[in-house]
């Protein structure tokens, strides 16, 4: 199984849903990410406020860092490949890299009157 690891900025929670001014991305990808869980997706959060020693022990993430810096972050690995950085993934994103359909693929694939194929 797919697993898509997302190293977080630091933040003043695990996911950075908190306090008065709260960032809409967050949000957004707070939920598509509890959306992925729930079809069966792994993901695993890293907050650089909470958890230095992990971005400082993954390869991949350390030597990012030391490129880009901490404000290139969110990096999103995909079993341990970079997939993404500097902005969060979509539902679409998600769905691809666990191997899911986001709603409205599924819909589109489900209502079409061909298949797949012209009509």
């Amino acid at each position: 199984m797919t697993t898509i690891q997302v190293f977080d900025p630091a933040l003043c929670c695990s996911t950075g849903v908190c306090g008065t001014d709260v960032d809409q991305a967050l949000v957004t990808f707070s939920a598509d990410a509890a959306w992925a869980k729930e079809q069966g997706a792994t993901i695993e959060r890293f907050n650089l406020a909470q958890q230095p020693l992990v971005f400082a022990q993954m390869p991949p993430v350390k030597a990012f860092l030391e490129r880009s810096g901490e404000e290139a972050l969110p990096l999103i690995l995909v079993d341990g490949q970079v997939a993404l950085a500097g902005r969060y993934p979509s539902r679409v994103e998600l769905g691809r890299w666990a191997g899911i359909a986001a709603p409205a693929e599924a819909a589109k694939k489900a209502s079409s009157c061909c298949g797949g194929g012209r009509c």
